[in-house]
């Protein structure tokens, strides 16, 4: 079982770092945004599965010759036949998982907690809109538009798209956002803002939340180039982007600039084979550190 901690926590550090800068730096998940996004969820959980599981097999090591067995075998007199290492190994684990799963439930709830009051200021100053079901207009001549997600989302306009946009660039905006909202993007980013925060200190977990992010975008993108013309969407793209904060403008214009020339000039999308590798790999890298947690 040594070995297969050792091993575990080796895959964990590997997915933590060099994986997650390589994957972060890689041009091919422009080209498949929807298989990027689930090799990213796969590096994610199995890295967390490698990095508690690894604590957790070798902690419990002397107690049996495979993880089940371990289980299985422990009882009040446990503690005894357990070294030091083993039981610092333990800990560690234990104090790995209460920090992942309380930045988590932390994050959560404090966003939660900011969409809720969001949505009832939105609630009173909003105007429903009868063209767009289930969207707002806020008097504020500032070309915004964004959506509010959860079980009861929000899309939200200005004033100033609608004075900005003609009816087709507002179509194309209106499909960016209901495209978030449809595919629950902030649910797929959430648990990276989560690992982001719980170790800001490693760069590959804070490379992987901004990827994560900068993936979303690019797929709403798609969503919305398949359901209007490219020009329309880069046209109402481009007049919000003219729009954002003076403090944000140049981050925020590169990225912009970036989206609109791929949606402008769409790379080639992957062979249909490497997509099915993508996600066969996405598959296997899961099952790794579950299998050596069952057989370990």
């Amino acid at each position: 079982m040594e070995w297969t901690a050792l091993g575990l926590l080796l895959l964990g550090v590997v997915l933590a770092e060099p994986v997650s800068r390589a994957l972060a730096g890689a041009h091919w998940p422009a080209r498949d945004p929807v298989g990027a996004l689930l090799a990213w969820q796969a590096v994610g959980l199995a890295g967390g599965l490698a990095l508690l599981g690894a604590g957790i097999v070798y902690g419990l090591a002397p107690l049996g010759p495979s993880l089940p067995a371990a289980l299985r075998a422990l009882d009040a007199a446990s503690p005894a036949r357990l070294g030091p290492t083993h039981v610092a190994a333990l800990v560690a684990a234990l104090l790995l998982a209460l920090r992942l799963v309380g930045v988590l439930v932390a994050v959560t709830v404090r966003t939660q907690r900011a969409r809720r009051r969001h949505r009832d200021l939105l609630d009173v100053l909003g105007t429903p809109w009868p063209a767009a079901p289930g969207a707002r207009v806020l008097d504020h001549p500032v070309p915004v538009a964004y959506c509010l997600p959860g079980l009861r989302s929000r899309l939200v306009l200005s004033v100033g798209v609608l004075d900005a946009l003609d009816p087709a660039g507002v179509r194309a905006v209106l499909a960016h956002e209901r495209a978030h909202l449809r595919e629950r993007h902030d649910l797929v980013v959430l648990p990276f803002v989560a690992w982001g925060a719980t170790a800001p200190f490693v760069r590959g977990m804070v490379c992987a939340q901004i990827a994560v992010a900068a993936l979303i975008e690019m797929r709403a993108d798609d969503v919305a180039a398949s359901r209007c013309r490219s020009s329309e969407l880069v046209g109402a793209l481009r007049t919000m982007g003219g729009a954002a904060p003076a403090a944000a403008l140049s981050s925020f214009t590169t990225a912009l600039d970036r989206r609109l020339s791929r949606i402008t000039d769409p790379p080639p999308p992957l062979p249909r084979a490497v997509r099915v590798l993508v996600r066969a790999a996405a598959v296997a890298l899961v099952a790794a550190p579950t299998a050596s947690l069952l057989l370990a």
